[in-house]
């Protein structure tokens, strides 16, 4: 496996590879100085051994005190992505609704997923790269480049990006999100592309906003027995999907669109559409008595995303209606809301992914804000043990021109952000990276 730790220009390197070099280099700086500051994720991980294996670099050169470690803290939201050089300062611990983990709700087993297609793709994908696309692709398992991701167009990201991919490339690349994704998944990620690339023509900028500023990152050596993942991150779209034996864990996952409809080619392209359909279904399923509970506010501010990106400890506490005081059919409407977004990946994930939120369904809470009705903006989390969904009616933002509308204005239903995340630690598969350390024979 390569790993990235030169940001010199090679003989054969055209100017943005060798960029993509020295920031690949400063990032290596970034994990190092992260992991030197690690006395707290010791603990919480599993003792010093564990700590130690999961390093990206354990041997930082960095003075440790220069950056904060450890406690995790509720910090910005991040619905906006956060500004575009922004980097990791905690060690990773997961969401929590008081800083404390819940044990004992994530373990190695057998679920039956068939993982063969996606390692088979994967493999292709980087057997498909050239050297240097390759090295500036792959990282190890325990990188830290899994946490560095983001929403918005002007993030500096690592990888290979499809602008850098020849055709036959780009193909290997759709193969391996095919084998990953459901056809709805796998639709969902063409139509965020296109509506940011026909959105950015239409304000005439598609330098930042476009259809191939979508990059990859392939993290360890895809394995039928070894954990690995995946990552791909741009505008509006990011996928982390890790797998270790027929386990998955596809999350973050983040999936949104400024316009969210937009007549392309003759043709209405509209995304994102169906957790703001499921979202309003749920509401107003509710009696007005349970609306009192659930709806905390009755105006949507411009942003209300609390875990987007750089926001992986966020601290929340349980809010809204809770599932034991849901009816039959109101707990149908509440599923409905998370299976907008468990239904993006393979059935046979999304039925292992959807069968862990119903053990915990009574301990589900969701909290609403903004109004009710078909086209009001609005923002929803649904908050429990293994799952945390959001959905936010932004403010117009920088596409804003290319559907007639002011930036800055309003919350919209034609500007959402959605992200979805594993609670308690297993974001990313952590927690079962961690098991796995822990336990496998040949990591001891």
């Amino acid at each position: 496996m390569t790993e990235l730790d030169s940001g010199e220009q090679t003989a054969h390197e055209t100017p943005s590879e060798a960029g993509r070099r020295a920031h690949a280099s400063r990032r290596n700086f970034m994990r190092k100085v992260f992991f030197a500051s690690g006395a707290t994720a010791v603990a919480t991980m599993g003792g010093a051994g564990t700590w130690a294996a999961l390093a990206d670099d354990a041997t930082a050169s960095a003075d440790p005190s220069a950056v904060p470690s450890g406690a995790p803290s509720g910090g910005p939201g991040g619905g906006a992505g956060g500004p575009g050089n922004q980097s990791i300062t905690e060690d990773f611990f997961g969401l929590t609704t008081d800083g404390k983990r819940v044990d004992d709700l994530f373990t190695i087993h057998s679920t039956g997923v068939k993982t063969a297609p996606v390692i088979a793709a994967a493999n292709a994908f980087l057997a498909g790269l050239s050297d240097t696309q390759k090295t500036s692709t792959q990282f190890t398992v325990h990188s830290t480049e899994w946490r560095l991701w983001s929403n918005i167009d002007s993030y500096a990201r690592q990888g290979v990006s499809l602008a850098d991919l020849g055709d036959d490339q780009k193909a290997l690349g759709t193969a391996l999100l095919k084998s990953a994704l459901s056809a709805d998944g796998l639709e969902t990620t063409e139509k965020i592309r296109r509506i940011n690339q026909a959105a950015g023509e239409a304000i005439g900028n598609t330098a930042s906003f476009n259809e191939d500023a979508y990059y990859w990152t392939v993290m360890g050596t895809p394995s039928a027995t070894e954990p690995w993942g995946f990552q791909f991150d741009g505008h509006h779209l990011v996928v982390n999907y890790f797998v270790l034996g027929d386990q998955v864990v596809m999350s973050p996952c983040f999936w949104g669109s400024e316009p969210t409809s937009m007549e392309i080619d003759g043709e209405t392209v509209t995304v994102c559409h169906e957790e703001v359909v499921a979202g309003l279904a749920f509401i107003n399923s509710l009696s007005a008595a349970q609306q009192a509970v659930a709806v905390e506010s009755s105006t949507k501010s411009n942003e209300s995303m609390k875990a987007g990106a750089f926001s992986d400890n966020a601290v929340q506490a349980y809010t809204g209606i809770r599932g034991d005081a849901l009816t039959a059919a109101q707990r149908t409407r509440l599923l409905g809301i998370v299976q907008a977004f468990t239904g993006r990946a393979k059935a046979d994930v999304a039925k292992v992914t959807l069968a862990e939120v119903r053990k915990h369904l009574d301990d589900t809470y969701v909290t609403w804000a903004g109004g009710t009705g078909d086209d009001d903006a609005f923002y929803v989390r649904v908050h429990s043990p293994v799952i945390w969904i959001e959905v936010d009616c932004q403010a117009p933002g920088p596409l804003a021109g290319a559907y007639g509308a002011t930036q800055g204005s309003g919350a919209t239903q034609k500007h959402v952000h959605s992200v979805v995340r594993t609670p308690n630690g297993n974001d990313y598969g952590k927690e079962l990276l961690r098991q796995h350390y822990l336990t496998s024979p040949h990591h001891r």
